[in-house]
């Protein structure tokens, strides 16, 4: 997981701003999908 979205997450847990947290989640989720072509990081 990259550094600056550690650091958001860190940061939204911290203040229990679910809706940003869930964005959070879904742009890693993206991220992971989209980025990992030809290799599997399940």
């Amino acid at each position: 997981m990259p550094q600056w979205l550690c650091n958001q997450l860190t940061r939204a847990f911290r203040k229990k701003d679910r809706r940003q947290i869930k964005l959070l989640n879904d742009c890693w989720f993206f991220y992971r999908n989209s980025g990992s072509e030809g290799s599997d990081h399940s």
